[in-house]
């Protein structure tokens, strides 16, 4: 997530249950998103043990898919709405619907007088969504790969993630009461869904294959999607350090003057020949929305809060907004080559790409990144060696085996022979009062490899689509754990009876020694009617 932290603390290797507050500490945010990432995982795993790897609740199900073609220009799919788990996450799919506006003539003729334009004529919203309208799917009709498979079969799947969403993307997150000078608060979490298709041909099955058998040829096509890579960090005392006048320890091997968590994202993925990264010391939070586009000028609606935060001449920025972060398709980082401060203007070095950054409603925004090239980098010996880091695209290269640098002592290592996706990625956390950076390390104290911390994407069959008005489901529904409670049987109901004629007789007598009334007879000691 490209939030605004501190670091990141949740181990699932430790089984914490919970964070527990102290009085009179110190309250950070890593404590609070820490619990938080306990709740969801103990949530989660229970929902996935108790549904398996994906389900829907019976009577409930969403994503029933249903195939659209006919005299349509291009084909479609409806997605019914409704619950779906895949892997304990949570899915909706059920269609929102517009809220009931109030009726008011005089204010309607008020508007008119004030030359407002009339409501266009109200229309009845779609029941449900579909394959082209999905919310988070951005799909592009004039994009062939975005179309659905002419040949059939081919499978409908579900791909599902989570995305961190800043007041950058969503405004409403801010509070305006607290002044356009004040930053804003927290971020959000958001679970992305898709509604994919893949040709029938990469599932690799035979003519007539069941529906178990095409479950488990996508559950071995979904498992070949998590890519392999992994990469350790350390700090090193970099060359020179002495003639630094800074005010870092002599001794320090990180010679930065600020605590920060350094953010290692993937750019574009593949193999290491073809993999880009670019990293950031802020993770990746620092963000101008976008006023206005033209050519290659970006307006932006801040410059930055201060020095930190701003942008500088040389800055590399990431055009993006709602639709190419849902995508997740990299696009090329562009350079700042000029800043008009009064007109809160940016040029880039490039006009960014036609698909990003020209609709307002998708929240348009540059993220900048702090890599630079030049930097000297270590062979895989650990021997330093001359030569700067190679750019494609605005993001460096990766160069697996071997220490590169990223700045003030901080170098990363990509492990040999491995894979790449986009998005995926790592944080370290560097602190001035260790002069380290915080990473795992085994007993001789060497950095230890690890998995990217995200993003972790998630697969779900939903529908094997044989050709028009024949699609097999493939979805998997329980039903609720609570049922009837079952009616006794003989023996119990006798032995209950007889408890309580023992129970009523027991209470005659006592009443009967007492002059009381007996138990069940009326005020003339007759049994009641």
């Amino acid at each position: 997530m490209h939030a605004d932290i501190s670091r990141i603390t949740f181990r699932p290797d430790r089984h914490y249950s919970a964070v527990i507050a102290q009085q009179g500490r110190v309250q950070l945010d890593a404590d609070a998103n820490e619990q938080t990432a306990i709740q969801l995982v103990q949530a989660r795993t229970t929902a996935a043990d108790l549904i398996g790897q994906h389900g829907g609740p019976r009577g409930a199900t969403g994503f029933e898919l249903h195939f659209l073609g006919g005299s349509r220009e291009l084909d479609d799919l409806s997605i019914g709405g409704g619950r779906y788990y895949v892997d304990g996450i949570l899915l909706d799919a059920t269609r929102p619907q517009p809220g009931v506006p109030v009726v008011d003539e005089a204010h309607d003729a008020h508007s008119t007088e004030e030359g407002e334009k009339d409501a266009p004529a109200e229309t009845q919203p779609p029941a449900t969504w579909t394959y082209w309208d999905q919310p988070d799917g951005h799909r592009d009709p004039e994009r062939p790969s975005d179309r659905l498979p002419s040949q059939f079969p081919y499978l409908a799947y579900l791909k599902v993630w989570e995305r961190s969403v800043t007041a950058a993307e969503d405004p409403l997150l801010r509070e305006v009461a607290l002044g356009s000078a004040m930053p804003d608060t927290a971020a959000r979490l958001k679970v992305v869904w898709q509604v994919l298709p893949l040709p029938g041909s990469q599932l690799e099955l035979a003519d007539g294959a069941t529906k178990d058998q095409v479950r488990a040829a996508f559950a071995k096509w979904a498992a070949a999607q998590a890519p392999s890579a992994r990469m350790a960090a350390r700090s090193e005392r970099p060359e020179h350090a002495d003639e630094d006048p800074c005010l870092v320890k002599p001794d320090a091997r990180y010679r930065g003057q600020e605590n920060q968590l350094y953010r290692v994202e993937i750019h574009e993925g593949g193999a290491a020949k073809d993999a880009t990264f670019k990293w950031s010391r802020e993770n990746g939070s620092v963000t101008f929305p976008v006023d206005e586009l033209d050519g290659t000028w970006a307006e932006l609606a801040s410059l930055g809060s201060d020095d930190k935060l701003d942008l500088n001449v040389g800055d590399w920025v990431e055009p993006a907004d709602s639709a190419s972060l849902s995508r997740g398709e990299p696009l090329p980082l562009l350079r700042i080559e000029e800043i008009d401060l009064p007109g809160r203007r940016v040029r880039l070095s490039a006009e960014p790409d036609p698909s990003v950054g020209r609709r307002p409603e998708l929240h348009p925004f540059l993220r900048r990144w702090d890599h630079r090239p030049g930097s000297r980098h270590t062979g895989s010996t650990g021997r330093t060696k001359q030569g700067t880091a190679k750019v494609r695209g605005g993001a460096l290269r990766i160069e697996e085996g071997g220490w590169l640098p990223l700045e003030d002592g901080v170098f990363v290592y990509f492990e040999p022979g491995r894979s790449y996706r986009p998005g995926d990625y790592w944080t370290v956390a560097a602190r001035t009062a260790t002069g380290t950076v915080e990473w795992p390390t085994d007993a001789a104290r060497r950095p230890l490899l690890q998995a990217p911390a995200g993003n972790h994407v998630h697969y779900a069959p939903l529908a094997w689509v044989l050709g028009e008005g024949s699609v097999a489901d493939l979805r998997l529904a329980f039903a609720p754990l609570a049922a009837p409670i079952p009616a006794a049987d003989a023996e119990t109901l006798e032995a209950e009876a007889t408890y309580e004629a023992e129970a009523a007789a027991a209470e005659n007598a006592a009443a009967a020694g007492s002059g009381a009334r007996p138990a069940g007879a009326d005020e003339q000691g007759q049994p009641e009617k």
